[in-house]
């Protein structure tokens, strides 16, 4: 098996506990809930490296990640909907996957609320009214609420990246300098 096909088949299995937990809490009406308890624990799996050693590691037996994951869920107070997914996905030894199921979870509620993630990579961070101003500017276009996911890189020298779904802007001192060294070699 390929690392793609390997890939894949997470993300296959993420989507379908993902979709399950999605359903009924959208039936129970707890989606707001539902938000909360994934960005918990998506915190919780970048912050501890015991969490993430956990779910990936083959020397924990299922009933050792079953009782581990079901102190987490009660500790953290999980729906039983939740709860009830990480025990299954233990028993069944897919706890690996948990990363991919919060990441699916989050794009699922994001689009029941109407909100797209732009991914915006800049030379330098971005001051609260430029991110404002940008969020306001891809909503107009977009016609969705805009959450954006700012990190910073300093090789652009200046400017911006945005993604935006399947667009991206690229508008970085970097890649027009790229741009130009091109036009420059055919010349030349």
């Amino acid at each position: 098996m390929t690392v793609a096909n390997s890939v894949s088949m997470s993300h296959s299995i993420a989507g379908r506990y993902a979709q399950a937990v999605f359903e009924i809490a959208k039936e129970e009406g707890s989606l707001d809930a539902l938000a909360t308890q994934t960005a918990d624990l998506d915190a919780a799996l970048k912050d501890s490296p015991a969490l993430r050693d956990l779910i990936v590691s083959p020397i924990y037996s299922r009933d050792d990640q079953a009782r581990a994951i079901g102190a987490l869920a009660t500790k953290m107070g999980f729906a039983p909907v939740l709860a009830n997914t990480l025990q299954l996905m233990a028993r069944n030894r897919r706890l690996f996957v948990l990363p991919q199921l919060t990441a699916r979870l989050a794009e699922l509620m994001a689009t029941e609320r109407g909100e797209i993630t732009a991914d915006v990579t800049s030379a330098i961070a971005l001051t609260d009214a430029q991110a404002d101003r940008l969020k306001q500017t891809l909503a107009d276009k977009s016609g969705k609420t805009v959450k954006l996911n700012t990190r910073v890189d300093e090789t652009l020298i200046g400017g911006m990246i945005v993604k935006l779904g399947s667009k991206m802007i690229d508008s970085s001192i970097r890649s027009k300098l790229s741009s130009l060294q091109n036009v420059m070699k055919e010349v030349g």
